[in-house]
């Protein structure tokens, strides 16, 4: 019979190998092929896209140009986000990766969000950009991020940029999912359809229903 010395042995080694395992589950899956483009217009969907037949792939599909239309920040949180996910890039499709290009007018703010399927990586590229993510136990981390200097956001968490500089600021995000996903808490919760229930909201926000009406109302058309 095993020592309780040796099964304590195995055990640990079973858990250092399901910690090791860790990275690999966490991210898209790895690729069974050399390239999966994503067939956009299949009338069969899985998770994530089927691919295009090999034979129909061209050149094209590997490239975007998505970016390159001048953005607009005229909207009142002064943003503008141009991503090149798999909807848009269809290149992208099991490879694991996207990138989005968020521009912010001098004072604009990226609000309060989070990304369900992917960690971010930002790159500040002009100006001086805020990056703030709360945890799950209410701690806030953020730093004031410079030209060429990056900021790490964990998978799921709720995070913020902000243009602290005086003019335009200019950030690249880049995640470890071809599909992040986008998570706007203040949409989720003033701009749905059909809407959430007042006295969800009330009760929530400790306000009256003529309160939440105010609120609701700045949030129409987004």
């Amino acid at each position: 019979m095993a020592s309780s010395r040796s099964v304590m042995l195995q055990l640990l080694l079973v858990v250092a190998a399901a910690l090791a395992a860790a990275p690999c589950v966490l991210s898209d899956p790895s690729p069974l092929q050399d390239f999966c483009v994503a067939d956009l217009k299949a009338a069969a969907t899985v998770d994530g896209f089927p691919c295009k037949p090999a034979s129909t792939v061209v050149d094209d599909d590997f490239f975007s140009a998505v970016m390159v239309a001048p953005p607009s920040t005229k909207n009142p949180f002064g943003v503008n986000s141009t991503r090149a996910t798999v909807s848009a890039f269809p290149g992208l499709n099991t490879l694991g990766v996207s990138i989005t290009r968020t521009d912010l007018a001098p004072g604009g703010i990226n609000p309060p969000h989070s990304h369900p399927r992917g960690s971010e990586l930002v790159l500040v590229v002009k100006g001086e950009v805020m990056v703030g993510f709360t945890t799950s136990s209410n701690v806030l981390y953020s730093k004031v991020v410079k030209e060429n200097e990056l900021f790490i956001v964990p998978r799921g968490l709720q995070h913020y940029q902000l243009n602290v500089g005086t003019g335009d600021a200019v950030f690249m995000a880049m995640f470890d999912a071809q599909s992040p996903g986008l998570v706007v808490p203040t949409l989720g919760l003033f701009a749905t359809k059909p809407a959430m229930p007042m006295e969800v909201l009330t009760k929530t926000f400790l306000l009256e229903a003529d309160e939440i009406d105010v609120m609701k109302s700045k949030f129409v058309g987004f």
